[in-house]
Order: C-alpha cells, then structure tokens, then sequence
C-alpha cells in the first residue's frame, strides 16, 4: 500500500493534447477561395458540376436570409461571395443565364453550384438533374443593353 501512495503521489509528466474547438467550425469564405484562383476564375470561365434545386425547398431560408424562390435566378455556392452575380453556360446547350449567389451549398461530393430550377430550366440542366457547367465573374456594373441571355431578363427589381 505505502508503494502505491509513493506512486501516485509522484509528479506526472502531463501529455500535450491538441486543442480542438468544442463544436467544428467553418473556415471563412475567404479561406476556401486563394486569391490567385479569384484572379484566374475572373479572367476566364471555370468548369464546375452544377445541380439545381426544384419546388421541394420553396420559402427555405437561404444563407442570405431570403426565401428560396425556385423561379428566381439564384444559385448556392460554397465558395463565391453571397450577393455576388455569375453568369453560368451550359456548353452542350449553348444556353447561358446570369445569377445572382444567395445560399450555400451543394453539399455533395464533385458539384460546385446549385441553381434555383428557373435558371437551370434556362441553360437545359433539368432533365439530367447535373451538368458540367461554366462559371464566370459577371461584372458589378449594371448591364446595359447587353445581357448574357436576352430571354432572361433583370434577376434584380428596379427600386422606387
């Protein structure tokens, strides 16, 4: 008995345990994205799967706060700044649609966007549900006579 009091009694050496937050934490947005991939991405059209989201998620809240509106043209990314606006292409149809980033997501292996289920109607992803698709900045300036598909409209309401 008195070699186990000696023994526990003797100072131990404490083990260094890595600190780990209590609950996971998302890194920033900016974190996902280097600069450099922000440059080249401007400069020329990156090649993402995209799916889209049909009427199921219709008034979800969104990661910009808004309802999801499956006739909106919207899309989720995990990586390009909420608010900013894209113009996606569809290269096997030729159809483009300009959409503006509300949400985030997917949250599936291998696919880069979601689209709202009008701007995926727009560029013809519907019916296989995934499609290879291109990504470009869209300018910040309004559009002026020119837009990315004459058929689609203003994605955005003029104020008053």
């Amino acid at each position: 008995m008195s070699l186990s009091l000696a023994v526990s009694c003797a100072p131990q050496q404490e083990l260094a345990q890595p600190s780990l937050p209590a609950h996971p934490v998302a890194p920033p947005a900016a974190a996902l994205s280097s600069p450099a991939a922000s440059q080249t991405s401007a400069k020329r059209p990156r090649a993402v799967r995209a799916s889209y989201q049909g009427d199921a998620y219709a008034g979800h809240r969104t990661a910009s706060g808004e309802p999801y509106d499956p006739d909106a043209l919207t899309a989720a990314s995990r990586t390009l700044p909420i608010g900013s606006s894209v113009i996606v292409t569809n290269p096997k149809t030729g159809g483009s649609v300009k959409v503006r980033i509300n949400d985030r997501g997917p949250y599936v292996r291998g696919r880069g966007l979601d689209l709202s289920k009008r701007a995926a109607e727009e560029i013809g992803i519907t019916k296989n549900g995934v499609a290879r698709v291109k990504v470009k900045h869209a300018d910040s300036k309004p559009a002026s006579s020119e837009s990315p598909n004459s058929s689609a409209g203003s994605s955005s309401t003029p104020k008053s």
